[in-house]
């Protein structure tokens, strides 16, 4: 075992190191860098100042552009005085000891930007994980048991329709039903707390986080039923039809015993190793459209607002923190796999 994950770990290197190089690669030819924005607001108020009569110092010099001086600070201020190669391999010293730089235009480190934003994914994240497993894995459980029953065909027919309707939508939905549209005002529109949350008591405070919550993550939830509801039921078919049930069965095992004692542990497998994955991904997945509806300001936002304003610390820092705990995610599942099921072994996981 300490083999397998000293070589899974030795991996992870040039693993990161490749996704990393392909999206600076990227960075360099896309326009409208923080430098061109600079650029061009001082255009702006370099126009602006010679409309008003020329009051103010501009660095516009009309067809001239920007002074050369200035250019030369300009870049020097966000770090493009010096040539790609060299200022890639200053941000991998950075990443290695888990400085991720300033944001352009936050002014802020990354660092502090991704603990400000991470709440709300965590909220997300988490309850929306938790409740489609506590909902899903029973529900699928109960149509593998009753397989070609109406149970199994009304549910199969509502979380599919859940799984077609998307989260966005049904955002929107239960905006115009239960947060003020046209109908009821039951929950808030923005938010994970009231502004006067710091005065409320400890009840008051769960109650609050709980009145704002419930919208967006039954906006999650839903689309998410289906997936492992469904890996659910098909484990559980594939298990029930094998031999070892068979016989438990020609033994006189009650049904019962057979489900959990001999067929609940196996069935479970799928289920159980790709539960640490999703549950370090609930702790960085956001959802930027369901941020963006119920005005959280969240991972997702921070991403998507980053990458529109070139805000290349926040993209590269963000990716390396992504990248570093997908790689980690994955070795977990693996290893859950092999301790799960001692059939399996290291040589042939994750291959």
């Amino acid at each position: 075992m300490i083999h397998y994950v000293a070589k899974r770990l030795l991996l992870m290197i040039p693993t990161l190191l490749g996704i990393l190089l392909l999206t600076f690669t990227v960075i360099q030819f896309v326009p409208g860098g923080p430098v061109e924005q600079m650029v061009s607001e001082l255009r702006g108020k370099g126009h602006g100042s010679q409309e008003a009569g020329g009051g103010g110092q501009s660095f516009y010099r009309g067809q001239q552009g920007i002074d050369a001086e200035r250019m030369a600070e300009i870049k020097a201020l966000y770090g493009f005085d010096k040539p790609a190669p060299e200022r890639f391999w200053i941000m991998l010293k950075g990443f290695a000891t888990f400085d991720l730089g300033t944001s352009f235009f936050h002014q802020k480190s990354v660092w502090e930007l991704i603990k400000e934003k991470m709440p709300v994914s965590i909220s997300l994240g988490l309850w929306t994980l938790v409740i489609t497993y506590l909902v899903s894995v029973p529900v699928g459980i109960a149509k593998a048991v009753r397989e070609g029953s109406r149970f199994d065909t009304a549910t199969s027919f509502l979380i599919l329709s859940g799984y077609a309707i998307p989260s966005f939508v049904l955002g929107v939905v239960l905006l115009v039903l239960f947060g003020g549209g046209s109908f009821l005002q039951w929950f808030p529109l923005r938010g994970l707390t009231s502004d006067n949350w710091e005065q409320l008591s400890l009840v008051g405070k769960v109650t609050d986080y709980l009145w704002h919550i419930t919208l967006p993550v039954f906006a999650e939830v839903v689309g998410a039923f289906a997936v492992i509801t469904m890996l659910t039921k098909n484990t559980f078919i594939e298990e029930i039809r094998k031999q070892y049930v068979l016989t438990a069965r020609a033994k006189g095992l009650p049904e019962r015993a057979v489900l959990y004692r001999h067929i609940f542990r196996n069935a479970l497998l799928p289920l159980l190793t790709g539960f640490p994955a999703a549950f370090i991904g609930a702790f960085f997945t956001g959802s930027l459209l369901i941020e963006t509806l119920f005005s959280l300001d969240g991972l997702g936002l921070l991403s998507y607002n980053a990458i529109m304003q070139r805000d290349y610390p926040v993209v590269m820092g963000m990716l390396f923190i992504f990248t570093l705990a997908g790689l980690f995610a994955k070795l977990v599942s693996d290893v859950s796999y092999v301790l799960a099921d001692p059939r399996v072994k290291f040589e042939g996981v994750g291959q």
